[in-house]
């Protein structure tokens, strides 16, 4: 063997990454800007939208308060859906007949009936009940006396429809949570000397949030725009009812409804971050994702290990 030639027990050239080419991407990208570039250029030369109206109501303080309205309708909304849709997929897990009995019922109505319809129903609700009474039946003494006429609140009943509504569609979220978690996590808890309850509360829920979360966020999302069909009861101090009174004066309805369509967009992009983080949060440990320095220093050691 000659001087010159290397030692087979050199350490290996270290390997240099090199990315792959993709043309068709940069293909489709120009055809999307292109495309995108015209739609802007003819809507912004379109006089019909009337963007002077769109800038005169974009931060105008009634619509202000109408998406802050938005907001809360939207909060409360889901608070109570979630904490319902918690409780009604415990029931339906439950080993209890009656209880999975009474969740399937609700699942079964709140799901196969529109939201539309049971937010109609909601605001015809004081026409069909103008008291309730809650006690003994049948002559019994009366404990709680409300009188729904001075409950006639869109607001309440827009809440009220909204948050039945979004129960179903959580419990079936959460029932997914806590089918993900394996059954040895119940088993041991059980075992511990755990209830049926508290193996729910300590040892599956927290588990399952992992899986509940994006949904969740996706339901969250969903909610806000979801808020729009409380004008069949009919709610108007939402951003969408104050967008529609105004057009119903000026008579220019694309604009307003552009403005309403911003502001939606504007606190959707916000709630998606807050998702984002959110989803991050639960998922450390789920999976490990290597950075493209990470995978080069692998595969060199790698490469090192076959050379010795």
């Amino acid at each position: 063997m000659s001087s010159h030639d290397p030692s087979p027990t050199s350490d290996p050239v270290p390997i240099k990454a090199v990315p792959l080419r993709h043309p068709g991407r940069w293909v489709a990208a120009v055809i999307i800007l292109a495309l995108v570039a015209l739609f802007v250029y003819g809507a912004a030369t379109n006089a019909a939208y009337r963007w002077d109206t769109y800038a005169k109501y974009l931060l105008d303080t009634r619509i202000a308060s109408g998406v802050l309205v938005t907001l809360e309708l939207t909060v409360l909304a889901m608070i109570i859906g979630v904490v319902l849709g918690v409780m009604l997929a415990v029931m339906r897990l439950s080993p209890n007949p009656v209880l999975r009995s009474v969740s399937w019922v609700y699942l079964w109505i709140f799901r196969g009936t529109p939201v539309y319809v049971q937010l109609v129903f909601w605001g015809l609700f004081p026409s069909l009940y103008k008291t309730m009474d809650f006690g003994i039946p049948f002559g019994g003494p009366h404990f709680v006396h409300i009188d729904v006429q001075s409950l006639s609140s869109p607001f309440l009943f827009a809440v009220v429809g909204l948050a039945l509504n979004e129960a179903a569609y959580m419990a079936e979220i959460v029932r997914a949570g806590i089918n993900s978690v394996g059954e040895g996590q119940r088993e041991a808890s059980i075992a511990l000397g755990m209830s049926w309850g508290q193996t729910m509360r300590r040892t599956v829920l927290p588990q399952a949030m992992r899986v509940i979360i994006p949904p969740t966020g996706n339901e969250l999302i969903s909610m806000l725009k979801t808020t729009s069909l409380a004008a069949a009861i009919p709610l108007t101090i939402d951003v969408y009812g104050v967008a529609r009174d105004i057009y119903g004066v000026n008579f220019q309805p694309i604009p307003l409804l552009l403005v309403a369509a911003t502001w939606y967009l504007l606190v959707t992009s916000v709630l998606m971050v807050g998702q984002f983080y959110l989803e991050r949060y639960f998922s450390r440990g789920a999976t490990r994702n290597l950075s493209s320095k990470q995978l080069r220093a692998l595969a060199n050691a790698q490469i090192s290990e076959v050379g010795k």
